[in-house]
């Protein structure tokens, strides 16, 4: 790696040089910026971000993460937030304990005590140099397990630092001796199960050994037997007896049955009996204190079984993966009532849990919430996206946004009653998104070179156009909505006039000129230019009437711009810290007082500057909820909100200005 370069200040010229990634950029500051003094340390505003609300639920790829708190809360995860969300009085409170994403979680028998998994955090999996240095406390971020108190949000426990691997896949506690200790079961290799006495201050590890070389997907302490734990996952079942300090495996045995690829879900009756749900859609009994079935529910779901879940009457629910239903057995395992199946839109079960009185949650596969009872209606509580999320806009004048991502969806939420006001499915992946100035009409960019226009009402698409043939990177309004500016991956960005309120485009030109893609664009606040950024840090000016690129710095240093979604500005200097990558921070903005300015970046943060960022390396305040890199940033019109979308972590982060 390259030297770092200190940033120089040119009085002369008014311009400030900056070196990202050994490459020099030069900044322009405004010409009436006399005082400037490079070595001034800038403050982080007063203000800070509080979380309030978590959109999204991670069902698409773990189990078990989903249940009722005598609180009256629901609890389940997403990125790295734990949510404890009151579905009757519309509330969430958070636990923010984790660095990084959150895969598994486990009640204590109190139902007060977590537990709460997660993987190897990003200064361990970003191969970027500088990225080691960025934690203050970098074992954070090693795979660990953390036991804390629902009520107070209080960590009682870090468990585990430096002993996993990758990621923590699942965790059970002991039932028999009200939780006393933790069975853990990481994601390497060998996927080693290790056993905790968590009932002194400073947790102990009391027995470990290999349990399978092919993935784990459940592990559970028997509520019946003493010692006893039951893990499965694929191509297996196995009965773990601890004692003295040692675990000993006793096989699982499918005699006549035909062994499935996968055992996927485990549960117990209230005999003591062991259930488990396998990929050909069977239902097992295997006799308490036995590694042998005893009685089988061949073929009870079209596809795999993805839940079981023993209700406190003795009645079994188990819900499909592939049939998308959710059937009642009795204690001698016949069907009971009604079947349930779960719309497409909602997608497949993924685990099922007792609610409040005789209601039933589900978690879906395609991340929604769903409560409900099998003869009643299943009604939606929590709904978000399912794959790499964005594209992200502000309604211009009402407390609602705009959400976007490869998933193909596109999604109008709105921050007051916290909840979709609708979504719909696109033809293609949708990577940017943005609303006219007058707000009824928006227009969303697509990664195969299409662009669209809807109207906002009745959703309906009332223009479409196609240019270049590569990902339509960022789409931007000019202030007065007569103009739009397409930036795209083939490096051009091509402008177009708009008339009748947003429903007539016709094509001006292209700007011609970056070397790389475009990724970012703002409009001047008069609507007459355009500055973007690019891949390779190039930083451009243009005159949007004629597309011509603009040279004479005397201008541009004074041009006053209505937005500030471009990383790489004089104002925004600030923003880059020592040593990143240019493709470290992905997006910013400023809010509309222009007091402060937000930045996102591939560490999963979100970053509170004072607005302008002219200092270089100026001081702000860092939040962490998202796990995977944060792909947009954006204040509501009334700067009372911010919202933050993440890219493979699918949240949407809605953040107060306190």
């Amino acid at each position: 790696m390259e030297e770092s370069k200190e940033p120089q200040w040119n009085q002369e010229e008014g311009s400030l040089r900056l070196f990202l990634r050994g490459r020099a950029l030069n900044f322009y500051g405004p010409s009436d910026l006399t005082d400037y003094n490079i070595s001034k340390q800038a403050d982080a505003p007063s203000e800070t971000l509080q979380l309030e609300w978590v959109y999204g639920y991670r069902g698409r790829d773990c189990r078990s993460n989903l249940y009722y708190l005598p609180t009256g809360e629901i609890i389940y995860f997403t990125a790295a937030v734990v949510v404890l969300h009151n579905v009757e009085e519309q509330t969430q409170r958070h636990y923010l304990g984790h660095t990084d994403d959150i895969k598994c979680l486990a009640i204590h028998p109190d139902k007060i005590k977590i537990a709460t998994g997660q993987v190897a955090g990003h200064e361990l999996r970003e191969t970027k140099p500088q990225a080691k240095k960025k934690s203050a406390a970098p074992d954070e971020s090693l795979p660990h397990v953390r036991v804390w108190d629902s009520v107070s949000l209080n960590t009682l426990h870090v468990i585990g630092l430096g002993v996993f691997n990758r990621s923590v896949c699942c965790l059970s506690f002991s039932k028999l001796d009200v939780g006393q200790q933790l069975v853990i079961v990481d994601e390497a290799n060998e996927h080693i199960m290790t056993v905790w006495d968590i009932s002194k201050e400073k947790p102990h590890k009391i027995a470990e050994t290999k349990s399978s070389g092919d993935p784990v997907l459940a592990v559970e302490y028997h509520p019946l037997e003493k010692n006893q734990i039951v893990c499965c996952g694929k191509g297996q079942i196995s009965f773990w007896t601890l004692e003295g300090g040692s675990l000993a495996k006793k096989q699982g045995i499918f005699d006549k049955y035909e062994k499935p690829k996968y055992i996927l879900c485990l549960a117990f009756a209230d005999n003591g009996d062991v259930l488990s749900g396998d990929s050909n859609g069977n239902i097992f009994v295997w006799g308490r204190g036995s590694q042998r079935i005893i009685n089988a529910k061949l073929a009870a779901h079209d596809g795999g079984v993805f839940s079981l879940c023993v209700l406190k009457d003795g009645n079994l629910i188990s819900g499909g993966g592939k049939d998308r239903k959710i059937i009642q057995w009795d204690n001698t395992y016949n069907k009971t009532g009604p079947e349930t199946e779960l719309p497409e839109a909602y997608g497949p079960v993924r685990t099922l849990s007792q609610g409040k009185g005789g209601l039933i949650l589900v978690g879906t596969t395609k991340n929604c919430i769903l409560h409900g009872s099998l003869d009643l209606e299943f009604s939606l509580i929590v709904q978000g996206h399912t794959d790499e999320l964005w594209g992200l806009a502000s309604h211009p004048s009402q407390h609602q946004f705009l959400t976007c991502g490869s998933d193909k969806q596109l999604f109008l939420w709105d921050t007051q009653s916290r909840s979709v006001v609708w979504n719909k499915e696109m033809n293609d992946a949708i990577h940017s998104c943005c609303f006219h100035p007058r707000g009824g009409i928006v227009a969303v960019g697509t990664s195969v070179a299409r662009w669209l226009v809807l109207d906002l009402a009745t959703r309906e698409i009332i223009s479409v156009h196609t240019d270049g043939n590569e990902q339509i990177e960022c789409i931007q309004y000019s202030p007065d909505g007569s103009m739009i500016a397409v930036g795209s991956r083939d490096n051009y960005i091509y402008v177009y006039s708009v008339s009748e309120d947003g429903k007539k485009y016709s094509k001006i030109g292209r700007c011609s000129g970056h070397s790389s893609f475009v990724t970012h664009v703002d409009w001047s606040e008069d609507n007459q230019y355009l500055t973007s950024n690019s891949g390779d840090y190039e930083i451009l000016f243009w005159t949007a009437s004629s597309c011509k690129m603009l040279t004479n710095t005397q201008v541009i240093k004074d041009i006053k711009w209505a937005t500030q979604n471009c990383v790489l500005a004089f104002n925004t200097v600030g923003i880059w810290p020592e040593g990143v990558d240019g493709t470290d921070i992905n997006g910013c903005c400023k809010s509309h007082n222009e007091r402060f300015l937000v930045s996102c970046d591939d560490f999963g943060k979100v970053n509170l500057f004072s607005y302008p960022a002219i200092q270089p390396r100026s001081a702000c305040h860092s939040y962490k909820g998202h796990s995977s890199h944060v792909t947009s940033v954006s204040f509501l019109f009334d700067d009372s909100r911010l919202i933050s979308t993440g890219g493979k972590d699918t949240a949407v982060l809605q953040w107060q200005v306190v």
